[in-house]
């Protein structure tokens, strides 16, 4: 099937034809119905990247300033050698905190910078912290056997026997190690969400195993009271902000807002929506786009929370979301009956738009139409949605976009198909030029698996689309 417009009615989207057919326009002077709800943007603290990053850059000069002047000299290679493996466990470290604050929830990150990001930077800033814990204790251990004449096996037993929580920094080394290991991507594909989840806890673990050893033999925290009193404000800050962030405040949102199952609605064979209703929903400020992390306090899934995006603008009383059928967590959603209590973190996610007057293309792959959904039913202006599916049934929403685009004079146009049907890749630059013309002067919002996000990108950018107007997430984890 090629590129298809559907017909204004209830049924759901299919082929009635190959090319383009017009799209959807409200007559003159008809009320946008589903569009009464305009996004309003809100003023809120928003972390800007370029200072976040700015910032953690200067905590790793201000810990290799520790070294510097906690090290009047260096002689020998022996004394080189250990300095460098110093230098890199101050460096370790102080780049695990980091790790950990990024992923704290604090709310001017997740706004500023959005979840998305805030992960990539946690799983490249990860690969660099074990490589850097692996240096350090190789590099300690080198360093201290040519001052001590030994060889490196041997001088390796002497520092986990007779040097205080050595032992315990070397299990935390191999947690770290093994946590990297399983987040490398070959292996994450080969995991389910909850038991990548359930691994990531053993990171705490780590940590606190790491930190007395850093204490007990750090030479920069043994002499210096002050060093000591500093980092241990900087961990425990981090750690005040996981608990708050990540366990009180959802618990205290949970209790203020009563959230509950109300109903569940099939969607596809696939795909199921869940609304969930509450009270004062309207003051958890949630903006078309953003998604909350979802715990059903039922049998067999309240142990962990799943992050959905919001399918339509929620309401004072209730909230939607949609789930496509992946197995665990996502095909027990399904099962859920009305009255299952739940525990809601959020709203989280920077994947919103700004209200500046620009035209807005929505790009949606698969379930990655969740969001954009409730983005298509409240921006205001000119908004038009390209949905890309492999088979008509993989469509959700069908009947709902129509009937969005109709009221509110929008377009929407569908890319049903096969790669093999469509010749290739169906999100070409001239395709998108032929559904959109001007697209160089719209804001782009994609949505969907990592591989059409990537494709979408690159025919955006061949199609003269700037880089800062492109904003993207991804349900990868």
């Amino acid at each position: 099937m090629l590129s298809v417009e559907p017909r204004p009615g209830p049924s759901s989207p299919g082929a009635h034809g190959t090319g383009a057919s017009r799209p959807h326009r409200a007559p003159a002077g008809r009320p946008h119905g589903r569009s009464r709800h305009i996004f309003e943007p809100r003023e809120q603290l928003r972390a800007r990247p370029g200072l976040v990053l700015g910032l953690i850059i200067a905590g790793g000069l201000a810990v290799v300033g520790l070294w510097w002047f906690d090290t009047p000299s260096v002689h020998g290679l022996g004394d080189w050698v250990t300095n460098a493996g110093r230098i890199l466990g101050l460096l370790a470290g102080y780049g695990v905190v980091v790790l950990v604050a990024l992923m704290s929830r604090l709310p001017p990150l997740e706004r500023g910078i959005g979840t998305d990001r805030l992960a990539r930077w946690h799983a490249m800033g990860g690969r660099y912290v074990v490589s850097v814990i692996v240096a350090h204790a190789l590099l300690i251990t080198w360093g201290y056997s040519i001052i001590a004449h030994e060889g490196l096996v041997s001088e390796a037993g002497t520092l986990l026997t007779s040097y205080p929580d050595v032992l315990m920094a070397t299990v935390a080394g191999a947690l770290f190690l093994g946590i990297g290991l399983v987040s490398a991507r070959a292996a994450r594909r080969r995991l389910s969400y909850d038991t990548w989840y359930a691994l990531h806890f053993y990171t705490y673990l780590a940590i606190a195993l790491a930190f007395s050893h850093q204490f007990a033999d750090g030479a920069s925290f043994i002499s210096s009271l002050k060093a000591r009193f500093v980092w241990s404000l900087l961990y425990g800050s981090v750690a005040a902000l996981v608990i708050w962030y990540r366990v009180i405040s959802p618990l205290r949102s949970s209790a203020r807002h009563r959230f509950h199952v109300v109903a569940l609605r099939r969607e596809s064979a696939d795909t199921v929506s869940v609304y969930i209703g509450g009270t004062h929903l309207d003051e958890l400020q949630a903006d078309p786009g953003q998604f909350f992390r979802w715990r059903f306090l039922t049998r067999g899934m309240w142990w962990s929370s799943h992050p959905y995006s919001l399918s339509a603008a929620p309401r004072p009383d209730v909230m939607r979301i949609t789930v496509k059928d992946r197995g665990d967590h996502s095909g027990a959603v399904r099962r859920l009956r009305p009255g299952t209590r739940v525990i809601a973190e959020g709203p989280y996610g920077a994947f919103t738009p700004a209200r500046d007057g620009r035209r807005v293309l929505l790009l949606a792959g698969g379930v990655g139409i969740t969001p954009l959904r409730a983005m298509f039913a409240t921006l205001p202006g000119e908004v038009t949605l390209i949905y890309r599916a492999s088979r008509p049934e993989d469509i959700v929403f069908g009947p709902e976009l129509d009937a969005i685009a109709r009221d509110r004079g929008a377009a929407v146009h569908y890319l049903i198909g096969s790669r093999a049907e469509f010749g290739g890749d169906p999100l070409t630059a001239d395709r998108i030029l032929s559904l959109v013309p001007g697209v160089h002067r719209y804001d782009v919002y994609v949505c969907g698996p990592g591989g059409m996000t990537e494709s979408a990108i690159a025919a955006l950018t061949a199609a003269r689309v700037p880089r800062r107007q492109i904003h993207h997430e991804s349900f990868e984890f």
